[in-house]
Formats: C-alpha cells, sequence, structure tokens
C-alpha cells in the first residue's frame, strides 16, 4: 500500500498554483473581435436563440459537458462531518478525476447547509448551470432523500456516487466471480457487513441482478438487521431478515458464499473465512483497512475470491472505473436521469470488459501484464483505456433506449473513436507504466544516491510498489540528506563503493572488466581504479547480476555516461550504437522522439541504427510503428548536408526492411499533415498512415524539439528519455528531470529488466 506522509501531501495541494483543478478558455480571445464575440455584443445571440429554444443551450454552452461535485461536508471520505469548506480539496480531487478520465469539465460546489430541504433547493437554483449532477460524501440517511428528490425535480443526470459507484463496480466484480465460482447468483447466500449508503444501494443493485432478498444477510453496528427490531430506517428495512437464527457476523457467514464488506477494518476472521461455502467470494472494501487483508483471507481459503478497496492487489473496487464514465455517455445524449437501466448497462459493459484480452502497455510477445479472465482478474483495472468508449456506450445506448435521451447516436463507431480522442493519454500512460511495473518488482541501482531528486524518487518508486532501490553513496551523509528532507530510507539498502567492506565486491567487479576489454588495453589495476566512480561500479552491479536496472545521469555529464555504459555494459548486436527515445503524450496522440541525448552528429549508418532501434523499442510498447526520418528539406531537394545521410539512411532501411512503414528525408510539418503529406508527396511509403515516430537528423534537434514542446504545452507529458540497444538495462536522466520525471523512468527501467529476464528464459 502507498504510504502518504502529512508533508507531501500538503505540499501537491499547496505547492504553485494552489488546488487542483482551473478554468481554461476554450474558444480565440485575443483580438478585440475575438471579445467582442465572447462576450457583449455577440453573445447576445446565443442568448435569444437559447430562449426561444432552451435545448440550444447544450449547442451553444459548456451545459452538455459541466457536472456540479456538490457536497455538505457532512459524511467526507473517513473524516465524518468535517464541514463543506473542509470537504473542498476531496471535491476538486473528484473534478480532476472527471476531467482524466471523462474529458468532464467540473465545478465544485460546496454548500454550507445541513438541512436536506434547504441544501435541495439550493441545488435546484442552480442546476440550470449543470449537465449532470455528481453528489458526494452526504451522510446517510438524508443522501437518499436528497437524490431521490432531485431526481424528481430535475431534469439532468444525479447521482449520488458514494452510492451508486461502489454498487456498480462491485456488482460488475460480483457477476463475474460468481461465473468464476461456478455460482448462480439466484441461489448464492450474501452477506453485507454495513448498512449505509454504499451498502444499501450494493444490494439493492445486487437484487436488480437476481440475488434474492430472502438470501441477504445486511448487518450493521448492532449486528444482524432483523425485522423485529425497532427504530429501522425505511432504508435498513428493506434487507431484514425474518431469521431467528443469526445475530452476529459470526453466525451469518457460516456457509454463507458472499461476504460484502463496506463497514471497518479487521472484523472478519480467518476462522469465519473457513466457515463459508466452497469457493467463497470475500469483497473487503473498508478502506484504508480491509475488513480482513488480502493474504489472510488467502491464506484461510485457497479456494476464495477476493476483492478490495485497494491498489497493491487483484480486483481492485474502484469507483473510478464507473462514474466519468457514467457521467460521459449521460451527458452525450443529453439525459434527463441516470436511472437503473443506465446502472445496469454499466455493470455489464464492465464486466464483460473483464473477460476481453488485455492491451499490454508491452509487446505481446511478453506478456508482461498477463490479465486474463479469472481468481486473479474478475474486474478491470481502473487504468484500462477502454473503459470510456465500452462503458460510455453501453450507458449512452441504454439511456436511449430507456427514454431519458434528448439527443441520439447513430454512428457507434465514431462516437467511440471521438471518445479516444476526448481524452488525452498523458495520464493513462504513466499509470499503466506504474501499473505493470508494480506487478513485477526490480532491483533498481541510483547512481546519484545523495541527490534529493534521486533519493525522492527512490522513495516514490518503493511506496508505489514497484522497485527495490538501492542507493550508492556514504551511508551516513545519504541519511543527514535523509532526515533534511524528511524521507524515510527504510528498506532501502544503500551501497558505498568506496567502503573497505566492498573491497571483495569491487575486485570481483574489475576483474570481469579488464577481461572484457583486455584487448583495448585494459589492466586489473586501472579497472579496479574505475569501480570507485559511481557510474562504473553501478553499471557492474547490473552486468555482474547484483541488481537487475541501473539509473544515472543527474550529475554525470553524457559524454562520461556514454563511454562507461559502452565499457561495461556494451552495444547489443547486430547494432553499432545505442541511442535514447523521449515519449510525448500529447492530446493529439502519442509521438515517439529519437534519438535526444546520445549521438550528436550521427552518420548514415548510425540513423539507420537509430531507425531500427526506434522501430524496436515501439513495438515494445505494443504499437506499430510508422517512422518519418527528418530534415530540412524534402526528397532530394538538397543534396549536401545532413539531408544527404537521411537519404541514403532511409534507403537502407527500405531496402532491408520493406515492409516497415518508414520515408524521408521529409520537414517536420509534412511527417504530421497526412493530408499535406499525401497530396504533395503520393509516393510516400506513409501514404494514408499517420507518423508516430519521428527520427532527427542530429541530437540538437531531437532535443530542442521535445524541450521546445514540453516548455510551451505543460499538458504534454514527456517521458524518457528511454535507452534503446544496450545489452543490459542502463538508463538515463536529464541533470534537470524532475522527480516524477524519474519515477517515469525507473518505472521503464523495472518493466525493461522484466523483459529481460524472460527472453533470458526463453
Amino acid at each position: 500500500m502507498v504510504k502518504i506522509s502529512k508533508e507531501a501531501a500538503l505540499n501537491y495541494h499547496s505547492e504553485g498554483r494552489p488546488g487542483k483543478i482551473e478554468v481554461k478558455p476554450t474558444k480565440p480571445y485575443r483580438t478585440q473581435n475575438d471579445l467582442s464575440l465572447a462576450y457583449s455584443p455577440g453573445v447576445a445571440y446565443p442568448c435569444l436563440e437559447i430562449q426561444k429554444n432552451p435545448e440550444d443551450v447544450y449547442k451553444y454552452t459548456d451545459k452538455g459537458n459541466l457536472v456540479a461535485v456538490i457536497t455538505n461536508g457532512t459524511a467526507v471520505l473517513g473524516l465524518g462531518d468535517i464541514g463543506a469548506m473542509s470537504g473542498k480539496p476531496v471535491m476538486e480531487g473528484k473534478g480532476l478525476l472527471f476531467k482524466i478520465y471523462g474529458g468532464i469539465d467540473v465545478f465544485d460546489i460546496e454548500i454550507n447547509e445541513k438541512d436536506p430541504e434547504k441544501f435541495c433547493d439550493t441545488v435546484e437554483r442552480i442546476a440550470p448551470t449543470f449537465g449532470g449532477i455528481n453528489l458526494e460524501d452526504i451522510k446517510a440517511p438524508q443522501c437518499f432523500y436528497i437524490e431521490e428528490r432531485l431526481r424528481k425535480t430535475l431534469d439532468i443526470p444525479v447521482m449520488h456516487d458514494d452510492q451508486h459507484g461502489t454498487a456498480i463496480i462491485s456488482a460488475a466484480g460480483l457477476k463475474n466471480a460468481l461465473e468464476v465460482a461456478g455460482k448462480k447468483i439466484d441461489q448464492v447466500k450474501i452477506v453485507v457487513n454495513g448498512a449505509g449508503a454504499a451498502a444499501i444501494s450494493c444490494t439493492k443493485l445486487y437484487v436488480a441482478l437476481g440475488a434474492k432478498k430472502e438470501n441477504i444477510v445486511m448487518l450493521d453496528s448492532k449486528g444482524v438487521i432483523t425485522s423485529d427490531r425497532d427504530n429501522l430506517t425505511p432504508q435498513k428495512k428493506l434487507f431484514a431478515t425474518d431469521r431467528r437464527d443469526v445475530h452476529t457476523l459470526e453466525e451469518a457467514v457460516k456457509g454463507a458464499d458472499v461476504f460484502v464488506g463496506l463497514s471497518k477494518g479487521n472484523v472478519l476472521s480467518q476462522d469465519m473465512v473457513r466457515s463459508m461455502a466452497p469457493k467463497p467470494i470475500v469483497f473487503a472494501l473498508a478502506n484504508p483497512v480491509p475488513e480482513i487483508s488480502y493474504e489472510d483471507a488467502a491464506a484461510a481459503r485457497p479456494d476464495v475470491l477476493i476483492s478490495t478497496g485497494r491498489s497493491d492487489y487483484p480486483n481492485q473496487i474502484n469507483n473510478v472505473i464507473g462514474f466519468p464514465y457514467i457521467f460521459r455517455g449521460a451527458l452525450d445524449v443529453h439525459a434527463r436521469a441516470i436511472n437503473e437501466e443506465m446502472k445496469l448497462a454499466a455493470v455489464n459493459a464492465i464486466a464483460e470488459l473483464a473477460k476481453k484480452p488485455v492491451p499490454d502497455i508491452v509487446n505481446d510477445v511478453y506478456h508482461v501484464l498477463d490479465l486474463t479472465f479469472g481468481p486473479k482478474y474478475f474486474i478491470p483495472k481502473p487504468i484500462d483505456p477502454r473503459l470510456i468508449t465500452e462503458v460510455s456506450a453501453a450507458v449512452a445506448k441504454a439511456a436511449m433506449d430507456s427514454g431519458v435521451a434528448r439527443k441520439k447516436i447513430t454512428d457507434w463507431d465514431a462516437y467511440k473513436e471521438k471518445l479516444k480522442q476526448l481524452v488525452g493519454q498523458e495520464t493513462k500512460l504513466t499509470q499503466t507504466l506504474h501499473a505493470t511495473a508494480r506487478l513485477h518488482p526490480q532491483r533498481v541501482v541510483f547512481a546519484e544516491g545523495g541527490h534529493p531528486t534521486t533519493m525522492k524518487a527512490a522513495v516514490q518508486a518503493k511506496q508505489e510498489g514497484f522497485c527495490q532501490p538501492i542507493l550508492l553513496g556514504n551511508p551516513d551523509r545519504l541519511k543527514r540528506v535523509a532526515s533534511r528532507l524528511k524521507l524515510d530510507l527504510t528498506g532501502i539498502d544503500i551501497v558505498d563503493m568506496r567502503a573497505d567492506k566492498e573491497q571483495g565486491r569491487r575486485a570481483t567487479y574489475a576483474k570481469h572488466l579488464a577481461e572484457k576489454r583486455a584487448r583495448q588495453g585494459y589492466t586489473f589495476e586501472e579497472a579496479y581504479d574505475k569501480m570507485y566512480e559511481r557510474n562504473y561500479f553501478g553499471m557492474s552491479m547490473v552486468e555482474q547480476g547484483d541488481a537487475d536496472a541501473f539509473i544515472t545521469g543527474l550529475y554525470t555529464k553524457y559524454s562520461n555516461t556514454i563511454k562507461v555504459a559502452k565499457e561495461v555494459i556494451g552495444v547489443r548486436k547486430p547494432y553499432k550504437t545505442f541511442g535514447t527515445m523521449h515519449i510525448l503524450s500529447t492530446k493529439k496522440g502519442k509521438y515517439y522522439i529519437a534519438d535526444t541525448l546520445i549521438n550528436r552528429h550521427p552518420d548514415e549508418q548510425v540513423l539507420a541504427d537509430i531507425a531500427r532501434l526506434s522501430a524496436h523499442t515501439v513495438q515494445f510498447f505494443n504499437e506499430k510503428p510508422v517512422i518519418a526520418m527528418l530534415s530540412y528539406s524534402n526528397f532530394g531537394t538538397d543534396d549536401i548536408g545532413s539531408p544527404v545521410k537521411v537519404h541514403n539512411a532511409v534507403e537502407e532501411m527500405q531496402t532491408e526492411y520493406p515492409d516497415l512503414a518508414i520515408d524521408g528525408e521529409m520537414q517536420l510539418n509534412f511527417a504530421l499533415n497526412n493530408k499535406l503529406r499525401d497530396e504533395k508527396f503520393p509516393f510516400s511509403k506513409l501514404k494514408g498512415k499517420t507518423v508516430n515516430t519521428l527520427v532527427f537528423p542530429d541530437l540538437s534537434s531531437a532535443n530542442c524539439s521535445y524541450k521546445l514542446l514540453q516548455g510551451l504545452d505543460p499538458d504534454t507529458e514527456i517521458i524518457g528519455p528511454i535507452q534503446m540497444g544496450l545489452n543490459k538495462p542502463i538508463h538515463f536522466t536529464d541533470f534537470e528531470a524532475s522527480v516524477s520525471d524519474v519515477v517515469n523512468i525507473t518505472a521503464v527501467a523495472v518493466i525493461d529488466a522484466y523483459v529481460e529476464k524472460i527472453k533470458d528464459k526463453k
């Protein structure tokens, strides 16, 4: 489980621009004419059109893509009634999730009102602004009344996510878990521990899927909810049992097929799990501590199927799998409500998605993710990029079929394509890299162990669960730095390559290097001296199997690092050189940029190698390379200088790899503009194709290009540099790299190291 310190959380929310969201204009505003169109006098025309036809508000404003995230702060996370203003960071966070996963704009609204009637009055008065309302962190039982009233009085979708989000995801999980277990929902005995908003909504949805009320036992803090109890709320009465033979959780779970926990941590014992029916299903959803730990449940019953709310275990029940896409589908058809049909459509779409082959971030050959439907995977991962198309489309269609849609979608393929383009892949790519690396943690050596950026990145990578860090440096100094930075180095190895106790390892590494480089004049003594340098020692650790990957570059000059890498690790055959690539995740898609770091003035042979390496690396990330070899001229219009080198490299690549989509030399605008390129150069091998890989003619142009984009567009996420062509996972950082940059490249290094191990086994 990721550990978050108070200091780190407060810094995250306060540093730079306070908060997590902002409003950005979507229309031109630089000229007087622009401003006159945006406001007076031009704005009067859409106002009058909306007055004539209120439905035109969706045509001329952002209403159709705007959701209000509303709370009164009476049930904020696990913090309770802390007040409306105190809940604002959570509402901003929800807005951020809406935007990055669903492309939906959000205003967070904190209403300082606990009276349900007055709260509803306020929401009803501001509702014309929005296309949908997401109620959040409102305590039970008031939340039931508030949602029910607003659904009746408003003509836009209203959903209390604390109730229905968990219900929809857990229902999809339960549907699939029962299929894995070979059980039918109308026959299983279900125990629900907890009777709050989420528990009530979950159980209602299970009944809608076919569960029998007489087979359900629900418990609250007083024990089993029986029909003879006094002062039951209407919601609890729905699931009060007539049984008189069960009073405690221990009695209720005996012989049960399903346990759903929405209560508090550590209330379900191993003995209780052992008492359940064969192939029991345990959804321990209390956060941050589940009703029973994943390890304890699995140890108690090897046949158990487990879900938790935690990301560090399989089958996470996470509301983000649902709410952005449910609202997305509802908004896109201008729905008047989110009804039961739409919720069930979301359940079925999520459940079906888990049965489909999972796209691997790494080439399918290596099966790094290797997620197949079964006990360890019956709920899609929150980072699955297919959720927006599958769930949103299912919800939109259900809205149309059930009669609550104002707008119809006729071309579903075009709609899904639009959804893909709507949400940029920047966050998805990083999250997928981290999630993939987390499946196979590796030992990573960090050369500059005492650098604050390195140390913070190492600690974060360990906290996120994909790296066992090894810091090179003096232990006393590193501990002083950690103390100053308030970092916990527990469980992180520190290796002082200059300490006397490392004599044996230095000698072993030196002996190997001297033997490897004997014909280049190396002696043991010279090699031994080299092992006092962090890059020689760290790379030797990887070369000799004492670590799996190596990260360097914050201190060292690239010229030195390149030299050491070639001596210690060596270039992978059949290449004559190695290079680096940066991945740019933009709203237009992902672009692979090479060579950004290593080869300053490549000749045509080096350019051809960079193209080969780039093709291999793009395939590694499970994409088909479409490569443009760039220059300042197009197709032979200049017969001197770098265009000639690029021209000859392209000729060699097209001869050796006739099926590879590669062409050049060409200018960057022709590479990125399909229509312009195809009209001007119809003979190009790239005709009809969208370029995703750009090979630059020299280091200056490649390096400047990606840094220009990084500087001009902060929304463009850049991952790299990614090493291409060395025999081992040795990766580099820029000296100006941020903590997140180093963490991202560490994730790439971990995946790289794991793939190397798979290849060695083959």
